[in-house]
């Protein structure tokens, strides 16, 4: 309704000011049944004349049963013109709004407000014109309050100071409110006068406005200042070179003579001194430029300086040569000598000059300035006009440039170190002046700066790509799926100025339905990093295979690390130390339990159902890589359900925070283990990295199943050549069981000669054991620490053949040593899986 929240804070101006404006509320059936002073005032009628009777009864000149019926139509509300009947005879031309009342028992009133519609005109033109004249003035025009706080800025304020936009314009005051922006010394730098900036500047430009407003206010006489402020260090831009303000400060004062508040206004009047203006942009230019080694942020950089400095737009256009290593969408055309647009920036917003977006590539005419840079390596700068030539070979071009009003065109190569690395194209059509040979002198030393850093970028962008493109090769593109586990994992790189680590994770099916889970951080970063990343974990498969326990798995891969490192100290390049840490833990669904060993590597964090996530105490283990210490392992009871983080130290020491922290962000994550795994590994992200990680950091996590009983079968074998039979037996009519008869001829001739070599060459307790998984799995374990052998028996041999017909039939076999002997294993596919 355009009515202020309270009555302390109206605007006696406002026409819809509900505490002078006649407001009326008609009851559901038309009929008037409160009247307000203002609607006597602005009617004549009185409350006893009007209350009762129907309100079109005050309509004049239209049939009063129209204004009943438009009042029922009304369901949101309704804003016009009407005319009223006057108590003395003439009519009287209302602005009137509706909103309709919604009553207990479902019926509706109708609140209305009124004003003279003259007096509401007469506003709206006093506001548009006040909106106008501020709003569309080159001068920048701040008001203050007699407290000093800011209560409305213009756009042309909020560009020469910094300032941000206004939040009050005029006619929407907020007396009384403790509004935000008080360029008091109370909030000097902040608020409206120090806007995003921080520092001395933001104080010191509050403490000018603030010093003068105040004495303008105790004088009550004008003040004009006159200021310049030498170059800032920072961001090239319009407000980072020296500039002159003249700013004045006059009192704002109402019909009485009382002082309302203080006008603030500033002028731009920096000097035309080019000589100095460029020696300032090419200081500032040489500490922006470069900031960072990533190519596409310091072409952004480059043009920044660039624009509105020197031209009203610029576009850096690389070479392909020059992007190659950077991502392209696959299928992608390559071609060396073609121009991508690498970056662009104008003084308009919208950008109404750009054609290619960025990353696209730029098809220039033949005869266009940009080939004939590329073709000669200099410079070219012409007018531009409609009878341009090569415009009239692009259509495209010709049309925005011409709409716009571009006057000036300027090309100049990007080279660095004797290559030419693409060209920088500069338009000018709201600066007046043509390129001169100054200009040219100017761009040219600011893009021979530029270009040694875009060069440098260049040169890391393809050492990063080329060490991330190895890293990723050596990790695993799909982890396995598997019945004891179902997992998910996240690998993130660091930035680009720290260079890929050597950070990996894997997950190894192993015998008997058991699942190794591995997560390892090589020491470093860098090519040599990600090679070394690559053997380790290389070495980690390789000695999974062999069913090694935990710890002694470790054991031998501190080995192999110690190895490397003596390799890097005899070579003359890379590092002269390899070290790395290692979690390794063998997860066995039937026993239901967790073995884990790790080597100077942060300990699992394990989320129970019913229970608190809890990081297990896991003897730690010396870093790989020491050499000559040994490592422990600790068996931990898992309920099914339960999620089993592994990750590395990036994971909980990100953005160099106390790991006691960290710890408790992942007990935090980790809270709801029934949650979905790619949903939990989305939350440890969000809420334990920072946007650009300086370390690798890799985890994964693992929600723990079991095997039920009736996938399970196991027999104790007596050490008797006769039991082989019944074993046979036995094992069929489990496979009935299982209704997998068609495996029962492969079966048995696998249990009968791992049984007889048991009964022949073993001692003991023998036991047999079947398990139903995504394949079907047949062990038999004895005391024996003996390892059976597969060979080629000669023809003269009375026996040798029996472990290669299992080789045969099975799809993989091995052995693996336990505690109180060892079990051979063999696995077949299931019917159908073949």
């Amino acid at each position: 309704m355009g009515v202020s929240g309270t009555a302390s804070r109206a605007d006696p101006g406002e026409p819809f000011d509900i505490m002078t404006a006649a407001v009326a509320i008609v009851g559901a059936g038309g009929l008037v049944v409160h009247w307000s002073a203002g609607a006597e005032e602005l009617l004549g009628h009185p409350a006893s004349d009007v209350l009762g009777r129907p309100v079109g009864s005050l309509w004049a000149g239209r049939d009063p049963a129209t204004l009943a019926s438009r009042l029922r139509r009304i369901d949101r509300g309704w804003d016009g013109v009407v005319s009223v009947r006057h108590r003395a005879g003439h009519t009287v031309r209302l602005a009137v709004r509706v909103c309709p009342l919604s009553g207990a028992r479902g019926d509706h009133d109708w609140l209305v407000v009124a004003c003279d519609a003259a007096a509401r005109r007469r506003r709206e033109v006093y506001d548009s014109v006040a909106r106008g004249l501020l709003r569309e003035s080159p001068i920048g025009v701040a008001v203050l309050d007699t407290r000093l706080r800011c209560r409305w800025v213009n756009s042309e304020l909020t560009t020469l100071e910094g300032l941000p936009a206004a939040t009050v314009p005029p006619g929407e005051d907020t007396a009384g409110e403790d509004t935000p922006g008080t360029a008091g010394e109370d909030t000097a730098g902040g608020g409206a006068f120090g806007g995003d900036r921080a520092g001395a500047e933001a104080r010191r430009t509050a403490s000018v406005v603030s010093r003068h407003a105040r004495q303008v206010l105790v004088s009550g006489q004008c003040q004009v200042t006159l200021e310049h402020v030498p170059p800032r260090h920072g961001t090239p831009g319009r407000r980072s070179r020296g500039h002159s303000r003249l700013r004045s400060f006059f009192p704002l004062r109402d019909g009485s003579g009382r002082t309302l508040g203080i006008c603030y206004a500033v002028l731009d009047v920096t000097g035309q001194d080019p000589a100095r203006e460029r020696l300032a942009l090419l200081n500032a230019a040489g500490e922006h430029i470069g900031t960072t080694l990533d190519l596409d942020r310091t072409v952004q950089e480059l043009a920044e300086v660039l624009v509105p400095q020197v031209a009203d737009f610029v576009a850096v256009d690389l070479l392909d040569a020059v992007q190659v290593m950077k991502a392209r969408p696959a299928g992608a055309p390559y071609d060396g000598a073609a121009l991508r647009r690498a970056a662009h920036l104008s003084v308009q917003g919208d950008q109404p000059e750009v054609i290619v977006a960025v990353g696209e590539p730029t098809r220039y005419p033949a005869r266009s300035p940009q080939r004939r840079c590329l073709a000669t390596g200099r410079p070219h700068g012409e007018p531009v006009g409609p009878s341009t030539p090569w415009l009239a070979d692009d259509p495209q071009r010709w049309q925005k440039m011409i709409k716009l009003g571009v006057h000036a065109h300027l090309v100049v190569p990007l080279r660095a170190r004797g290559i030419t690395m693409g060209v920088v194209t500069l338009l000018r059509w709201k600066n007046p002046d043509p390129f001169d040979d100054d200009d040219l002198l100017l761009v040219e030393e600011l893009l021979a700066r530029a270009a040694v850093c875009v060069d440098n970028a260049r040169r890391f962008a393809r050492e990063h790509q080329a060490a991330l493109t190895l890293q990723t090769s050596l990790l695993p593109p799909k982890l396995p799926e598997h019945s004891a586990v179902e997992v998910a994992h996240r690998y993130l790189p660091a930035d680009a100025e720290s260079g890929v680590g050597g950070d990996w994770f894997d997950v190894i099916p192993l015998s008997g339905a058991r699942v190794a889970l591995v997560v390892g951080d090589v020491i470093g970063h860098g090519l040599h990093a990600a090679a070394s990343m690559g053997r380790v974990r290389a070495a980690v498969q390789t000695l999974a295979d062999l069913d090694l326990p935990p710890d002694e798995l470790l054991a031998h891969v501190d080995d192999l690390v110690v190895r490397l490192s003596d390799e890097a100290e005899a070579s003359a390049e890379g590092p002269t130390v390899v070290g790395a840490t290692c979690v390794y833990a063998v997860y066995d669904p039937i026993a239901r339990k967790i073995v884990v060993a790790r080597a100077g590597h942060p300990s699992p964090a394990i989320a129970h159902l019913t229970e608190p996530v809890e990081f297990p105490d896991i003897p730690a283990g010396p870093p790989l890589g020491l050499g000559g210490l040994p490592f422990e392992s600790a068996e931990i009871a898992v309920e099914e359900g339960s999620v089993i983080a592994l990750y590395t130290d990036g994971l909980i020491e990100a953005s160099d925070r106390d790991v006691d922290v960290g710890m408790e962000r992942l007990c935090f994550t980790l809270a709801h283990p029934d949650r979905p795994l790619e949903e939990i590994c989305d939350v440890m992200v969000r809420t334990l990295l920072p946007d650009r990680p300086r370390d690798d950091v890799a985890f994964l996590i693992a929600r723990t199943h079991v095997m039920s009983s009736d996938r399970v079968a196991s027999w104790e074998v007596p050490a008797d050549p006769s039991a082989v039979h019944v074993a046979r037996d036995d094992v069929s009519a489990q496979l009935a069981r299982w209704g997998l008869q068609e495996a029962a001829f492969t079966t048995e001739l696998i249990v009968s000669e791992l049984l007889t070599n048991a009964i022949r060459h073993a001692c003991g307790p023998i036991h047999l054991r079947l398990i139903l998984e995504r394949a079907l799995i047949c062990e038999v374990s004895d005391a024996s620490n003996t390892s059976p052998r597969l060979r080629r028996a000669l023809g003269t041999d009375e026996g040798g053949r029996g472990l290669f017909l299992v080789a045969q039939v099975a799809q993989r076999w091995g052995t693996r040593y336990t505690s109180s002997g060892k079990t051979i294993w063999a696995e077949q596919q299931l019917p159908g899986r073949a």
